[in-house]
């Protein structure tokens, strides 16, 4: 089998030959070059041609070992780049071509073909890897290097135990401030993430239980929003906050992921079909409305193993297992909605949905709109989608008359409680932060608050009493218990004191009703 490459289509040149019986074909590593023994003492020596590649508005084709054709898709027009040496790697992508041959880098805009950014290369280089502001390449000598498309080399991470033969495309991957390399000498289950700037590690290597068989980092948003998703030997597809590491599952029989390149979307290949994730952020939310993000290309069918080569605009890009590459049209209308909301026009947003009427694209405008804390937004899209209880949940948001409260909120929501009480208690909202525990049912975090403030100890052992009678239960805490025959609740005080602290949080200055 030839090796795996990062290219989107290519052939292989046929050739006669006098060799008979040609037997243990080998390909080098991953490059393009294959050697065979025949039955009649002879070696055959071979190299892929034709090979090509796009990014959905130039298209570039290896036609020999010295010459590359590139074309403009929308213009129909055409250049022919030579090189004096032999062209060893391709990669096209993010407005940019970079040729690797044997002994230079060559590295073109799309926008201009004539003066390249040329610069000399050490060793043959196995990888090319891409993203909007900088590219990879990688060789057997000096490891993995980081270059800006000016051709300055920012960085050259590296690790105890890096071997780089090991290495292939869906084990590395970039984006613009961090590089993932998984580490093959950690039993497959650990990725080493280094800085952009300076190759320097980002916090301790991400660990997994199972041997992991791709990785993938997203290429939108900032560095605080960057997600790692990965697909282990169990093919189940994960995804992780590069910054908080907490690991979620997407979906199980994945064979591959890739992140849309200026968008948050993620596609995967979910039991032989074409899955697309419009907002895959959601599933640190509310994992129910992350169900109707999701949309699955139902007469989609590509046989085992298939690979999600290019993921760009509103098209993927799908090699089968049989080699063959299908382009398939995905919706425009999420990269529409991407479009406003990072424009900030949440209103034209919401006309958009009103026009394409898809539940899909309401729960991605509604899900972006609780991220983004737009509640208004989020109020119509929940009730565009009968979605009766997450409505309900933001118009008691709007309610909250300090922005402080709806922050801790809008925190747990996306199951973060420790944070949500955090701003509570940062805020000075020390009712509010034993009210949220209680409700949480957290009693004894609720009665920790109360003894550490030295208030509404009473409240706490109060609603402790109505839930144990409400729930025909009896006491089995301890300090409850001591504390219940310490303290006489008295019902009548304890809803005066609780209707004070909803008086004094209405009055705190800046205290004011959403809109």
């Amino acid at each position: 089998m030839p090796p795996r490459t990062h290219t989107h289509t290519h052939t292989h040149a046929h050739r006669s030959s006098r060799a008979q019986a040609a037997t243990a074909p080998r390909w080098r590593g991953r490059q393009r070059h294959l050697a065979g023994a025949g039955g009649n003492g002879t070696c055959v020596f071979g190299n892929v041609v034709d090979i090509s590649l796009e990014d959905g508005h130039v298209r570039c084709c290896q036609e020999d070992d010295h010459k590359v054709t590139v074309q403009d898709i929308l213009t129909e027009t055409s250049e022919e780049l030579e090189f004096r040496d032999k062209v060893i790697k391709t990669s096209l992508g993010f407005k940019h071509l970079v040729v690797c041959t044997s002994t230079q880098c060559h590295v073109y805009a799309t926008s201009n073909w004539n003066t390249p950014h040329i610069f000399d290369l050490k060793d043959t280089v196995t990888m090319i890897l891409q993203c909007a502001r900088h590219f990879l390449i990688m060789d057997n000598s000096s490891g993995i290097q980081l270059y800006t498309y000016e051709g300055r080399q920012l960085c050259n991470p590296r690790f105890t135990g890096l071997r780089t033969e090991l290495l292939n495309p869906q084990m590395v991957s970039l984006s613009n401030d961090i590089v993932a390399v998984l580490d093959q000498q950690a039993s497959g289950g650990m990725v080493r993430i280094f800085d952009t700037a300076q190759g320097r590690p980002v916090g301790e290597p991400f660990t997994h239980n199972l041997e992991i068989t791709e990785i993938a980092l997203s290429q939108a948003g900032t560095s605080a929003e960057r997600q790692l998703s990965f697909i282990d030997r169990n093919r189940d597809l994960y995804i992780v906050p590069v910054s908080k590491r907490t690991v979620a599952k997407l979906a199980p029989m994945a064979d591959s992921a890739h992140w849309h390149d200026t968008t948050g979307m993620l596609a995967a290949m979910v039991d032989q079909k074409l899955t697309l994730w419009y907002y895959p952020n959601e599933i640190y939310g509310d994992k129910e409305l992350l169900l109707k993000t999701k949309y699955t290309k139902a007469e989609s069918d590509y046989g085992k193993s298939a690979k999600i080569v290019l993921f760009t605009g509103s098209k993927c890009l799908v090699r089968r297992s049989d080699g063959a590459l299908v382009t398939v049209a995905t919706s425009p209308y999420p990269l529409m909605l991407y479009d406003l909301i990072n424009a900030g026009e949440w209103d034209k947003a919401t006309r958009l949905c009103r026009f394409v009427k898809d539940p899909s694209i309401w729960a991605t405008l509604g899900a972006m709109a609780m991220n983004a804390k737009e509640l208004n937004t989020s109020e119509v899209a929940f009730a565009a989608i009968e979605e009766v209880d997450k409505l309900a949940f933001v118009l008691k948001v709007k309610a909250i008359p300090t922005e402080e409260g709806r922050n801790s909120e809008l925190a747990l929501y996306r199951r973060k409680p420790d944070e949500a009480e955090s701003i509570l208690i940062q805020a000075g909202l020390t009712y509010r932060a034993i009210k949220m525990n209680i409700k949480l049912f957290r009693w004894d975090r609720a009665l920790d608050l109360a003894l550490q403030h030295k208030q509404h100890v009473d409240t706490v052992l109060w609603y402790r009493r109505e839930y144990l009678r409400a729930a025909d239960g009896e006491e089995t805490n301890k300090r409850f218990k001591d504390l219940s025959d310490e303290m006489p609740l008295d019902e009548a005080a304890i809803k005066a004191n609780i209707a004070n602290e909803k008086t004094k949080e209405a009055q705190r200055p800046g205290a004011k009703r959403y809109v």
